[in-house]
């Protein structure tokens, strides 16, 4: 038996967006604290080199040479100390991105792998291509922002306190009009955050829906609904688009907030200085050093207002993390005892028991009632058990490790061959496409195994596709293997080699087909007959042909009487 997969300790306990950015936050800590240091050293030492050059220019006014080549000296020893403490700063505010970026990427993948099927049932698939696509962007560019904020205001911090120093009232017009205009531009960020919202619930849903068109357009073409489902798609997205300009009309203001209003404050910070030096209350130095503060002081207050910005987009799409996460299974765990390899397998509701080490083939009236059972004997629905024990108590790790369902609805992943087919290299690859009869599919490839598989296998034809699917299931080797019509895509001959060929690869383990294949069915050990989800008749394929009327009308495709 290979070991079980541990559950993921990483993954977070998100009951809020908060929470969600906090733990990201704790996450990539270490990088974090370091990038805050950075910023608060390049933004700190950034802020005194307005005050450095206005002393040195009182310094050569007043003809003090060794002053002023002293100044010089610290200038640039303060510049080599930015310029270093700068290009760190942005390398770990990268790293910090990225961190966050991905590391949603991977709770969000643990969260669909552990939901299984029971994912598309509670969430859109447009809702979770948008998570990977736009909102990891917005996530990760919050918890960068901790970093530039914070450098942010320490330098308006040293700025008020060196125009205190110089002049009461330039600093306290900083002191007093800084927290104004982040309060102006604080009073955006609401409708700002209820449009990104809107918008962005709107976009998943539009997503979900060009993934069905792109899915089912042969369908569509098929039955003449393209033009109606292209309408509807043209609708709903103008629709996307006039919620995008809403949105980007409370953007906007934003952005002209983040221009006018500080470049309004400078021109006040530069108009009193130029007053009082007019007046000669403050030295010449000490204008030059006014007019840089009314330069510099652009670059932190741009960042505090676009750490407004990020932050709230960041929370919103954090939101939409968390609603994911939210979610819980349809079947949940219960403790209780596993029972031993080797125990039967059965459905109450339909009245199938399978036998351990036997190949076993389920013949249903109606084929959905034999996928509804595969679903409970696989534990994508209630009601199977394994040895007395219901599959729904027990830890659906467990499940997964020794039942297996695959049915025609699986998919290729796009990438090389190899690794779809067998990921962990587990040296049953050559039996396997042997097996499935799929050897000679591999031999047409330019590049054989190592071969790059389109998106969802679609150069592949469907009965290609069916076989390598069937490999992959055997590679897998399961203690129990449902098989869900594994050979209706392919001609009769071979068909006939797979049946002869899968008894044998799965001599001793236990194997249920879902099938009305006669040729699949002359090799299995036990063949049961359902009619209405109940099973009527058990035996072999030829027992059953000649005791059972209604079993050889369904396997032989013969017209009721």
């Amino acid at each position: 038996m290979r070991r079980l997969p541990v559950p993921d300790p990483g993954l977070p306990d998100a009951r809020s967006a908060t929470r969600f950015l906090s733990w990201l936050v704790r996450r990539s800590r270490m990088t974090i604290i370091a990038a805050v240091a950075l910023a608060a050293a390049w933004m700190g030492f950034q802020s005194l080199v307005p005050a450095m050059v206005g002393r040195a220019i009182d310094a050569a006014a007043e003809e003090r040479g060794r002053a002023l080549l002293g100044w010089g000296l610290v200038l640039l020893a303060v510049g080599v100390v930015q310029a270093l403490t700068g290009i760190s700063r942005h390398r770990l505010q990268t790293v910090n991105w990225l961190a966050a970026a991905f590391r949603t990427v991977q709770v969000t993948v643990r969260q669909a792998n552990r939901l299984g099927s029971s994912l598309p049932r509670r969430l859109e698939a447009g809702e979770v291509v948008a998570i990977g696509t736009s909102d990891i962007t917005h996530i990760g560019g919050a918890v960068d922002v901790a970093s530039r904020g914070t450098g942010a205001l320490l330098a308006v911090g040293t700025v008020t306190v060196l125009l205190l120093h110089t002049s009461v009232p330039l600093g306290m017009v900083v002191l007093i009009g800084v927290p104004a205009l982040m309060a102006v531009v604080g009073g955006l960020i609401k409708p700002l955050h209820a449009r990104q919202q809107l918008y962005r619930e709107q976009q998943g849903r539009l997503t979900g829906q060009a993934a069905d068109l792109v899915t089912g357009l042969r369908v569509l073409r098929g039955v003449g609904g393209e033009t109606t489902m292209v309408a509807r798609y043209r609708a709903q997205s103008q629709a996307l688009r006039a919620a995008g300009v809403r949105t980007a009309t409370v953007e906007s203001l934003l952005e002209a907030a983040q221009v006018l209003l500080p470049g309004t404050f400078l021109v006040l910070v530069t108009w009193l200085g130029a007053r009082f030096a007019a007046e000669e209350r403050i030295t010449v130095g000490q204008l030059v050093s006014f007019y840089a503060y009314a330069a510099f002081l652009v670059a932190p207050l741009r960042q505090l207002t676009d750490s407004l910005d990020k932050l709230t987009r960041g929370h919103v799409s954090a939101r939409r993390v968390v609603k994911m996460l939210k979610l819980a299974r349809n079947l949940p765990d219960a403790p209780v005892a596993i029972p031993p390899p080797g125990e039967e397998l059965a459905d109450p509701e339909s009245g199938v028991r399978v036998l351990p080490g036997r190949l076993t083939a389920i013949v249903a009236e109606d084929q959905a009632d034999a996928a509804r059972i595969a679903d409970r004997l696989g534990r994508y629905a209630d009601g199977a058990t394994l040895g007395r024990v219901p599959l729904g108590a027990l830890p659906l790790p467990v499940v997964r490790e020794r039942i297996l369902v695959a049915e025609n609805e699986a998919r290729l992943f796009s990438g090389q061959l190899r690794a779809d087919l067998d990921p962990y290299r587990s040296g049953r690859l050559p039996a396997a496409l042997e097996a499935a009869v799929a050897q000679d599919i591999v031999d047409s490839l330019p590049r054989g195994l190592d071969s790059v598989v389109a998106e969802r296998g679609r150069t592949f034809s469907g009965g290609q596709q069916q076989r390598l699917r069937l490999a992959r299931a055997l590679v897998a080797d399961p203690e129990i293997l449902i098989l869900v019509e594994p050979t209706n895509a392919v001609d009769a001959h071979t068909e006939a080699r797979i049946a002869e060929r899968l008894r044998a690869v799965r001599a001793g383990r236990t194997t249920v087909i879902c099938t009305s294949s006669p040729l699949v069915l002359g090799h299995a050990d036990r063949v049961l007959y359902l009619e209405q989800g109940r099973v009527v008749a058990a035996g072999t394929h030829h027992e059953l042909l000649k005791s059972e009327p209604r079993y050889a009308r369904a396997v032989l495709r013969e017209e009721q009487p």
